[in-house]
């Protein structure tokens, strides 16, 4: 963990090693009373891909089983 401070026009440095990690871009987040920076991939696409190369079911079965979940949690 580091600490950064705002300039006087209210940006935010972050360290090289940071940068280096996570990229150049990210999605700043209110979480309570803290906020959160997530990486933003340059090709969300090509990450959102990689993440599901490995599903063999469609968007339409995965959508149907989730529904099916949420119904059998909220106790239909």
């Amino acid at each position: 963990m580091s600490d950064a401070t705002l300039d006087d026009r209210g940006r935010l440095t972050l360290p090289k090693e940071m940068r280096e990690r996570y990229g150049d871009r990210y999605h700043i987040v209110e979480v309570h009373d803290a906020i959160k920076l997530i990486p933003v991939a340059d090709d969300p696409l090509d990450t959102l891909r990689d993440e599901f190369s490995g599903v063999e079911k469609t968007a339409e079965e995965l959508l149907d089983e989730a529904r099916e979940a949420a119904l059998d949690e909220a106790g239909r």
